[in-house]
C-alpha cells in the first residue's frame, strides 16, 4: 500500500525565501529521519508565505500507511509558524 499526502500550507513568520526553506527543512527533515517516509516541497517554491509539502509512506497495510502520514502532518500542526490549510490523500 502506497500513501500520498498532499498538504497546502500559509507561513505566517516568514519574510523572505531563506526563512521559508529554515522552517520546511525542519519539518521534511523531521518528516524524513524519524517517520521512515519521503517528503518535499511539490509546490509554490517562489512564494514566500506559501507551499504545499507533500508526504509518501509505503507499508503492508493501510492502517500503517495512515499513521505514518498522520505523524508527519502533525508535525506541521504542533507548530505555530505554519499552517495546514487544504489536505488531500491519494492511494495506491
Amino acid at each position: 500500500m502506497i500513501g500520498l499526502a498532499r498538504c497546502e500550507c500559509l507561513l505566517y513568520e516568514t519574510h523572505s525565501l531563506k526563512e521559508k526553506r529554515a522552517v520546511l527543512l525542519s519539518i521534511l527533515r523531521k518528516a524524513v529521519n524519524n517517520h521512515n517516509l519521503s517528503a518535499s516541497e511539490t509546490d509554490y517554491q517562489d512564494t514566500w508565505q506559501h507551499t504545499e509539502l507533500a508526504f509518501v509512506s509505503v507499508g503492508t497495510s493501510k492502517v500503517q500507511v495512515e499513521r505514518n502520514l498522520a505523524r508527519a502532518l502533525s508535525l506541521i500542526d504542533f507548530r505555530t509558524d505554519i499552517e495546514r490549510i487544504n489536505t488531500v490523500y491519494e492511494w495506491f
